[in-house]
């Protein structure tokens, strides 16, 4: 049986490209041949650095035709709907859509070769069932939990997540301004470690950070490869984010932080996650049971504080994120993504 993929995003080897990578390892594992729309004949072995799985089989060609002459296309939507043509056509939401004239007739029509629409959250699903005439199944995105490991833990606060403005609000500068104040209570020698993928849409803010770096205990650590990521994530003690902060969801919630999938990968490495509550960290994180959420950076800042001074506590946290974390393994992504073909 053959499969037809594409997005187009592949430039930036983000979350959503990692979502759809792994349908293709999935397809691969269970026989399918896989072909991915593309022009990079690196894109393999980038993709591979940077996320960590192989992709042996996948093959890359220039144009799958609309997944004309394939038994099924996965086709990851900029927001308009193509005219699909392979025997099974599953449309992949990554984010919140508005105003896209989502309903109109020539839209109804296209959806009519469309089985399945799905979605990497229910923060995602809100808004894309109001957009469009066919109602989304939730499919969480996948992360290798297995690969990440809890090891001996040190005064280190994380932060994984792309340096750029392109579209999602990071805010890593909420972050070091948070750890400024905090570095304040000299809890114990603690640094910042800021890290993510810096190729796509760089912008003079990693700058500023990295002059306050000089200045200060923190790291910025572009284009980091998957290695070195686990590494960070199993000697930081805490994992903060302020992905999100001080967007309008109603205007803007493509801004917010859709899921959260270096929040899990934190959480399998026994990082306690101290997060911003928007988009779908809501839906990851049961506060204060394995992970905690937060309004304002000053709460970010006092829940951490208190947490350095009860290890007991911590502890506790930290083992309730590793069993959460579970719950979105790539295992169980791979059989809810067989059952809907």
């Amino acid at each position: 049986m053959k499969a037809a993929l594409y997005t187009p995003y592949l430039d930036t080897l983000g979350g959503g490209e990692r979502y759809m990578l792994s349908i293709a390892r999935a397809l691969l594992e269970s026989g399918w041949k896989v072909d991915i729309e593309a022009n990079d004949p690196k894109l393999i072995d980038r993709a591979a650095k940077r996320f960590g799985f192989p992709l042996t089989g996948l093959n890359v060609v220039p144009s799958i035709n609309r997944g004309e002459g394939y038994d099924i296309c996965v086709w990851l939507s900029d927001g308009s709907i193509p005219t699909l043509r392979s025997k099974k056509n599953i449309l992949h939401f990554q984010r919140p859509f508005q105003d896209v004239d989502g309903r109109s007739l020539v839209s109804r029509m296209k959806f009519f070769r469309i089985s399945t629409v799905i979605v990497n959250s229910a923060f995602t699903k809100r808004y894309i069932d109001v957009e469009f005439p066919k109602q989304s199944v939730i499919l969480y995105p996948p992360v290798d939990v297995a690969k990440f490991k809890t090891s001996e833990k040190e005064n280190a606060i994380l932060y994984v997540g792309r340096f750029s403005q392109l579209e999602q609000s990071k805010r890593q500068d909420v972050l070091l301004t948070a750890f400024l104040k905090f570095n304040k209570y000299q809890y114990g020698n603690w640094r910042l470690l800021l890290a993510g993928g810096s190729d796509v849409g760089r912008t003079e803010e990693v700058d500023v950070l990295r002059a306050h770096a000089k200045k200060e205990p923190i790291e910025v650590l572009e284009n980091p490869s998957f290695s070195a990521i686990q590494g960070m994530y199993s000697k930081a003690t805490f994992f903060w984010s302020a992905a999100g902060y001080g967007v309008d969801p109603k205007t803007d919630p493509q801004k917010l932080e859709h899921f959260g999938m270096t929040v899990v990968e934190a959480m399998a490495a026994g990082c306690v996650p101290v997060v911003f509550n928007g988009g779908g960290h809501p839906e990851i994180i049961e506060d204060g049971v394995n992970g905690f959420l937060w309004s304002s950076p000053q709460d970010m800042i006092n829940i951490t504080k208190k947490l350095t001074l009860d290890r007991m506590r911590l502890r506790e946290i930290s083992k309730n994120a590793v069993v959460r974390s579970k719950e979105f393994s790539y295992e169980q992504f791979k059989k809810n993504f067989l059952k809907l073909i």
